[in-house]
């Protein structure tokens, strides 16, 4: 699909979705943003997808917003902001929501919004000398939209520490605080993202939705409602097709029929 602002090519089973505003840094725009949003609303509905790796053209994954597209909100009422800041929390909702599982590939830096992005993937590989910060206090203004997918992803005490400073902090800090899961040389980010994508593909497609469709459920409702949750969860995948097929093929030692 040919688009300014981001290039999406589907080779096989994996969706490779990458930014491309190199010349800003892949800086957000209200363009980006609505491309970020229809393409993960596509993918996701698209059955021969079974995984989309996100990443950025240029030097850096993303730098968050567009310094001409802030320029801009200054001449916005507030009711125009909100609507603003509205769609930007549905484009973050819509890859986190995603039904295929999301793998953040992130190089350079990954800064506000960038950063907020990585929150929402669901596994995220980062080249060793990649930065990160949640920088907005910096501008005087805070990570408001990111803010549930960010505390979801490393918890309120990292958020109180680095939502307050803006400080910007290294990919080994990142993976401590779980909002990256494996830092590389940046030569082998590809290698990793390869074995991750081939695990993915040796799974249910089905389940590996479930699954992911699970966690949110789960983390959102009291220890009553994930009981019949979980419970029902289970009894469903166990009971279908899919469920039958796995339990079988490891009983009978041999391989699922997804796997090729």
């Amino acid at each position: 699909m040919a688009n300014p602002v981001l290039q999406r090519l589907t080779d096989g089973p994996v969706a490779q979705v990458r930014l491309n505003r190199p010349d800003v840094r892949n800086a957000f725009n209200a363009e980006l943003i609505a491309a970020l949003t229809s393409t993960f609303e596509e993918l996701g509905s698209d059955e021969n997808v079974r995984a989309i790796v996100l990443s950025g053209e240029g030097k850096v994954f993303c730098g968050g917003a567009d310094i001409s597209w802030m320029r801009g909100s200054l001449d916005l009422t507030f009711d125009q902001n909100v609507a603003d800041a509205q769609a930007m929390s549905d484009m973050f909702r819509a890859i986190d929501r995603c039904p295929k599982p999301v793998i953040g590939k992130i190089h350079g830096a990954a800064l506000g919004g960038g950063a907020g992005l990585a929150a929402v993937c669901d596994i995220v590989v980062a080249s060793a000398d990649a930065i990160f910060g949640f920088t907005e206090v910096k501008l005087g203004i805070i990570p408001a939209v990111i803010s549930p997918f960010v505390l979801a992803k490393i918890g309120v005490s990292n958020a109180r520490a680095l939502f307050l400073t803006g400080e910007r902090f290294d990919a080994k800090r990142a993976l401590h605080i779980g909002l990256v899961h494996e830092v590389v040389v940046a030569d082998t980010l590809d290698v990793c993202i390869e074995r991750i994508t081939n695990e993915i593909a040796s799974a249910g497609p089905q389940a590996v939705a479930a699954a992911k469709a699970l966690v949110p459920r789960v983390t959102e409702a009291t220890y009553h409602e994930s009981r019949d949750v979980t419970a029902k969860a289970i009894a469903y995948q166990r009971t279908s097709p899919e469920g039958q097929e796995g339990l079988r093929a490891f009983l009978e030692r041999r391989k699922a029929s997804w796997i090729s």
